[in-house]
């Protein structure tokens, strides 16, 4: 399904950001926009959870923002969390209420998905070109690093530094004196070290910022005329000007330039700082700005969505290649996964999309654990979806997957966290019973299977004939009604009489 209205709203460390686009012939142009300053990050204590006043702070703007998309379609929606969430203890806490603010599901997405959104955004608002470019984005807590060529990133990195974190650890109260910009300019180039010859060695021709700093950078430079020869962007020698003007003013109030606007004096010294280290490390001359950003690629991998180019698909293909996964088995137990959840829900409802989705790609990645051991491989093939950078999946999705795929084999305590009354059960037991089914990885068809859900227990009529000859499967099944047993649930065996002729 498409929509003519998309709305895309980025819970960044430093502001929180609404943009709504209008989709024309595959394009996208923004409609509307909003800004709120919430800057969360400063409200993330020394032990990593967010006070009181952040959240409050939070929460206000996404009412907000949710009065401003009321009437939006799901579908039509999303919304990212980026480095203060990703890190805050309590973020998990945290979310209900801003869901329900938001009117939306909120995604945290992880350093390296927000850097591919990232670029997205930027290549869709400058020109296409066909050499490489390197696009940097310093946000409130992150700042991420990525080399593309086109509308394609083929390097990614997100390190932990940000115009928000490094004001606030370098800069408090706004005073400023060389010392304390050398020691956040070090700072910034130890964390930029690390990913600095690999970035040098793959090479790119030209250099591009984007989001509030590489913006505010480019303004302040060019209205105060501080590059040289009149020079639009960001230069070396702007910077460096820049840089000897804050530390003679001693402090963000006392300097006055063009263009420094008031919401921006609290963070503008980390973010300097930490562009001077990125200009110093890469050894970069001069840098454009790009509009696009995060938003516009969050929208742009929407729009993706709706014609099916869904990253996410090209993700699991990856994945399944990367971890030599027997992909005729996973296309059997997909089939019949899918067989048996459509006799539970009606799939060609609009709102079972997404759980046909997740099971889709849950049953492709099940046995990608194999690949380090046979013994425990979903524990394995767990414990790399969990942690895994997964591009086009939020930390939710990945925790879901990870979840169904546990909880595929074995004990159903382990995964017992889930409530209840969790549709993701349902995934769990089509999921279970498929790779149960096809256990001897043949093309032997199977028999004809009635599966319903009634008072609480799963109930699955099997051909008594096909039970008699497939004793092991018959035996699997029976203790797959024990495990189901065992967590309050049921799975009822019911043997129907009638031939079968397999």
């Amino acid at each position: 399904m498409a929509y003519e209205l998309i709305a895309a709203v980025d819970l960044g460390s430093n502001s929180f950001r609404l943009q709504v686009g209008r989709v024309v012939d595959d394009q996208i142009y923004p409609l509307d926009s909003l800004k709120e300053p919430v800057r969360l990050a400063s409200g993330l204590t020394a032990d990593k959870r967010l006070d009181a006043a952040s959240r409050e702070r939070a929460l206000l703007a996404l009412r907000r923002f949710g009065e401003r998309l009321r009437g939006f379609q799901p579908e039509a929606v999303r919304a990212v969390a980026t480095n203060t969430l990703r890190v805050a203890k309590d973020a998990h806490d945290f979310l209900p209420a801003a869901e329900k603010a938001l009117g939306f599901p909120i995604e945290i997405i992880g350093g390296r998905e927000e850097a591919r959104l990232i670029y997205l955004g930027a290549a869709h608002s400058l020109p296409a070109v066909e050499h490489k470019r390197l696009v940097v984005d310093i946000g409130g807590g992150s700042t991420e690093f990525i080399i593309g060529q086109q509308i394609e990133p083929l390097l990614l990195e997100s390190q932990y530094m940000g115009c928000v974190s490094f004001s606030l650890r370098f800069f408090p109260g706004g005073g400023v004196d060389k010392r304390r910009f050398r020691d956040a300019e070090l700072a910034a180039r130890r964390e930029i070290q690390g990913i600095a010859s690999d970035y040098r060695r793959f090479g790119w021709r030209e250099a591009v910022g984007s989001s509030g700093t590489a913006r505010a950078l480019a303004e302040i430079l060019e209205l105060n005329h501080l590059n040289p020869g009149g020079a639009s962007g960001i230069t070396r020698a702007g910077l460096e000007e820049l840089r000897n003007r804050l530390i003679r003013a001693g402090s963000t109030d006392a300097l006055s330039l063009d263009g420094l606007r008031s919401d921006r004096l609290p963070v503008f010294p980390g973010g300097l700082a930490i562009m001077c280290a990125i200009f110093a490390e890469l050894d970069i001359e001069t840098m454009i700005y790009a509009d696009g950003a995060l938003r516009l690629g969050v929208l742009y991998d929407l729009l993706g969505r709706f014609h099916r180019l869904d990253m996410r698909d090209s993700t699991v293909s990856e994945f399944m290649r990367r971890y030599q996964v027997d992909v005729l088995q996973a296309a059997r137990v997909e089939r019949t996964a899918q067989g048996l959840l459509g006799q539970l829900r009606d799939l060609r409802a609009p709102e079972n999309e997404s759980a046909l989705d997740v099971l889709r790609w849950a049953v492709r990645l099940h046995e990608i654990g194999i690949s380090i051991a046979h013994s425990g491989y979903h524990k394995h093939g767990a414990y790399i979806v969990t942690f895994a950078d997964m591009p086009g999946f939020s930390k939710k999705d990945q925790a879901l997957l990870a979840l169904l795929i546990l909880g595929q084999r074995g004990k159903l305590e382990k995964i017992a966290a889930l409530p209840p009354l969790d549709d993701a059960w349902q995934l769990v037991f089509c999921l279970r019973l498929a790779a149960l089914l096809h256990r001897p990885r043949d093309d032997r068809p199977l028999p004809p299977l009635t599966l319903k859900y009634v008072s609480g227990a799963y109930q699955l009529d099997v051909p008594a004939e096909w039970l008699a000859g497939n004793p092991l499967t018959a035996a699997a099944l029976a203790d797959e009604a024990v495990a189901w047993e065992r967590i309050g649930s049921g799975l009822r065996l019911r043997r129907r009489a009638g031939n079968f002729d397999g």
